[in-house]
């Protein structure tokens, strides 16, 4: 068996363990050269927090353990397909790769796909329906360029 699919076996055993304990089947197995950095199950359940996710919950933990919140040649494993908010936390954070077990296709029939939020992120923000607008204070400006000086 290769490491891959040892990995890939672990997040799906997570995702197994987080149904016994009432949760929803994601797990994910966050790699780097070849040794786990991280482990997580979703706990949205326990927490009650939609962005309790077993991919991000992997990266911040990833991350802690680095002290890094760039997770470059790092590789992912997840037990269903990463939703659009894990994934762009992936890209984000320099992780170039995840494999999924579950696709979305798969999870479509128990109300677990996230291809209706992918379809609506592909629309854009600036689609009528993306919910995205500006709104500047009245004289607000240079808060970018305050955060730069401060980072020099």
């Amino acid at each position: 068996m290769s490491d891959a699919e040892v990995f890939m076996r672990r997040a799906v055993a997570l995702a197994r363990d987080n149904i016994a304990a009432g949760g929803r089947p994601f797990g994910a197995v966050l790699v780097k050269d070849g040794q786990v950095l991280a482990e997580a199950a979703n706990s949205i359940h326990a927490s009650h927090d939609p962005t309790d996710h077993a991919e991000m919950r992997a990266i911040r933990h990833a991350s802690a353990r680095l002290q890094s919140p760039r997770l470059e040649g790092c590789v992912i494993y997840a037990s269903g397909h990463p939703c659009p908010m894990c994934l762009a936390a992936m890209y984000l954070c320099g992780i170039e790769r995840a494999w999924f077990a579950y696709s979305n296709e798969d999870a479509q029939p128990f109300g677990l796909s996230t291809a209706a939020v992918y379809a609506r992120l592909a629309a854009g923000p600036a689609a009528v329906d993306s919910g995205l607008q500006s709104l500047p204070p009245a004289g607000e400006e240079g808060l970018y360029a305050e955060w730069a000086r401060a980072q020099a």
